[in-house]
């Protein structure tokens, strides 16, 4: 059995029988029965709690006269995520505001989890990574297909009506190459500070660390940004008209 967490060893006592009933009842066989949760399941858990407690204290905060610092939090990042969802995407962006500030938000705290001690960063698991992409990859097809219907096949089709067979084929892995992209960079970065971080306070528990517990926090914003700017290009292509 994996080694678990501490809040991980917790939702497996109380919650692994009504997981596992749920998982057998979509046909999947856990490998540990005893211990269905993982740590990363568990970190996203806390993660998912964590931005429910930051909306609703935004939503119960919302002032025109007299706005907290929670509000202007929640108002810096829909302004950031704004703009560039502005620069990239062009005439129509608000409607994909909401989704890229979610993802933005539930990167960027899943990244900075690892920073404290007793827990990781799940996207330093390369499960965490994988889903994101694939909801990513998923969502701006649906809108590229929403915005040019039927017509939206032509971005795989190329402008030479009889390299199209070719063309199709290449765009298609080009596609799924960006799922695998998104993937990789995401883990490999927070897996690799999530290492070196718990490796350096094995080694010096005092003093040395906080150099990479900095570094571990830009790697966090950093790839956050990283993420949601590919997501927004990726959306910007597929809602385009000119084909």
């Amino acid at each position: 059995m994996p080694e678990q967490l501490v809040f991980t060893r917790f939702l497996n006592a109380h919650f692994a029988g009504p997981v596992d009933a749920l998982l057998r009842a979509v046909h999947v066989h856990p490998v540990y029965p005893d211990a269905p949760i993982s740590n990363a399941v568990a970190m996203e858990v806390i993660v998912v709690a964590l931005l429910l407690v930051y909306f609703v204290a935004v939503r119960t905060s919302l002032s025109v006269d007299r706005p907290n610092g929670v509000a202007h939090s929640a108002e810096m990042v829909h302004e950031f995520v704004s703009d560039q969802a502005e620069s990239i995407v062009g005439h129509g962006y608000h409607k994909f505001v909401g989704y890229l500030s979610v993802l933005a938000l539930f990167i960027l705290v899943m990244n900075l989890l690892g920073l404290i001690p007793g827990l990781m960063s799940p996207t330093s698991n390369q499960v965490v990574p994988l889903g994101l992409a694939l909801v990513t990859f998923i969502y701006y097809h649906y809108h590229g297909i929403r915005s040019n219907g039927a017509g939206y096949i032509k971005q795989f089709l190329g402008p030479v009506w009889w390299l199209a067979p070719l063309m199709f084929i290449i765009e298609v892995v080009s596609h799924l190459a960006r799922v695998l992209s998104l993937t990789v960079r995401l883990y490999a970065n927070m897996f690799a500070g999530d290492l070196v971080t718990l490796a350096f306070f094995s080694l010096i528990p005092v003093g040395v660390p906080l150099i990479f517990l900095g570094l571990h926090l830009g790697v966090s914003v950093i790839q956050t940004y990283v993420f949601m700017l590919l997501a927004t290009i990726y959306l910007s292509l597929a809602v385009s008209h000119e084909h």
